[in-house]
């Protein structure tokens, strides 16, 4: 198994919290990891770019037009971080926005939750769990987030990833197209 996976968001939008459940998969499933992680000025909203390479790799870095998955935690990375991935990568964007992605509305499904906008970072991940394309499936990514997230977290992360795993069900009912 090997898989390259980046995640690019703004400063507080939790890409190096998904970055940490990622890495803390691959280990609990056995498989070898790296991380890499690019916080710029993050802490004034600014881009921030992680990235994870599951399987036996040398280096940290992920090549551009070699990632796998990309998690987009900001429409507007796409076009900053884009280039990452393979031709036919998988793109899991939050947004609203149509486009030539696949997409979850995870800031819009927070808010209607009663969850913190912050929680859309975890329905994106549920949502890229539940369509497949990431090297675990969603039974040990809700593991991790279980043993990994601190306790006045837990609930609310747990609630976030089902609601992004709910939402691959919902729309494949909406549009009949299988996962």
């Amino acid at each position: 198994m090997k898989q390259q996976i980046i995640v690019s968001g703004l400063g507080g939008q939790g890409a190096l919290t998904l970055t940490r459940l990622l890495a803390e998969a691959a280990q609990a499933a056995g498989l070898e990891v790296i991380t890499s992680e690019t916080h710029g000025m993050a802490q004034r909203g600014g881009t921030v770019i992680s990235m994870i390479k599951v399987g036996a790799f040398k280096g940290p870095l992920i090549p551009a037009g070699e990632a796998d998955v990309g998690l987009f935690l900001h429409r507007d990375n796409l076009a900053v971080h884009r280039f990452y991935l393979k031709p036919a990568g998988a793109v899991f964007i939050n947004s609203s926005t149509p486009g030539d992605y696949d997409k979850v509305d995870g800031r819009g499904l927070a808010q209607q939750q009663g969850l913190p906008l912050v929680a859309a970072n975890l329905i994106l991940l549920g949502y890229a769990a539940g369509k497949g394309r990431l090297f675990c499936g969603p039974e040990l990514m809700e593991q991790v987030i279980t043993e990994k997230t601190p306790a006045r977290f837990r609930e609310a992360n747990l609630k976030a990833f089902r609601i992004g795993l709910d939402a691959v069900a919902a729309r494949d009912r909406w549009t009949g197209e299988p996962t």
